[in-house]
């Protein structure tokens, strides 16, 4: 038997949870809503926008036009819900949320890359108009002695958008790694000590015919004929 949900209008509840129900109970996943109506419907929230972006930290997919190019500037996609934060002892950030200081210093420790795809501020995404930024994200993280964490990444807004609710299994990948062929552990283990992947002259020629328009690509093509 399903229980009933909270009404999205209730004032007891946290700004950041009514923002939920307001997208279960007014907008329904896949629908667009505008920055407009999202103050009109929290008149007196000074800072609902933040208290949306807030949900992405519990598993919440709503899109902007950085991940979604259909969208306009002043649009947002309600893709899929999350943690059902409105239930007790949900929707709380850790005490240990990170600070100004520590998102900058984790910023520079990974490069001002994403530490997913190596992607920089201000990047164009292949085949899209869209330009990369950098966040940081909480990634719960499977460790070789069987515990769980919780580890911050710095991700791109692509990627931070796919790893929502994934977990990172070190005991499976230490042993996919370990069970390459030697010459391709040994490649591997190059590019770790050197943090980052060397490409061969080929893989460097395909990324450059990949980025070519289409046209170009089916000339390029006629002319290795």
């Amino acid at each position: 038997m399903s229980t009933a949900l909270p009404s999205w209008q209730d004032s007891k509840l946290g700004t950041m949870k009514r923002a939920a129900l307001w997208l279960v109970q007014v907008v329904g996943e896949g629908n667009i809503f505008t920055k407009a109506q999202l103050r009109e419907a929290f008149p007196d929230v000074a800072q609902i926008d933040r208290r949306m972006r807030d949900l992405r930290d519990f598993g919440w997919k709503i899109d902007t036009k950085r991940e979604d190019i259909d969208l306009d500037a002043n649009e947002q996609r309600y893709v899929q819900r999350g943690e059902a934060v409105w239930e007790p002892g949900r929707g709380t950030r850790p005490k240990s949320a990170i600070t100004v200081n520590q998102r900058r210093e984790l910023l520079a420790a990974y490069g001002h890359k994403c530490s997913s795809c190596g992607a920089a501020p201000g990047d164009t995404y292949t085949d899209s108009d869209v330009t990369a930024q950098l966040d940081v994200a909480r990634r719960e993280v499977l460790q070789l002695d069987g515990t769980k964490a919780l580890r911050y990444v710095v991700e791109c807004n692509r990627c931070r958008v796919g790893g929502i609710g994934s977990t990172y299994d070190m005991p499976a990948l230490l042993a996919e790694a370990t069970s390459l062929p030697s010459l391709e552990l040994d490649i591997l283990k190059t590019w770790i000590n050197q943090d980052a992947r060397t490409f061969s002259a080929v893989e460097d020629l395909w990324a450059k015919y990949r980025a070519l328009p289409a046209e170009a690509r089916d000339s390029f093509r006629d002319g290795l004929k």
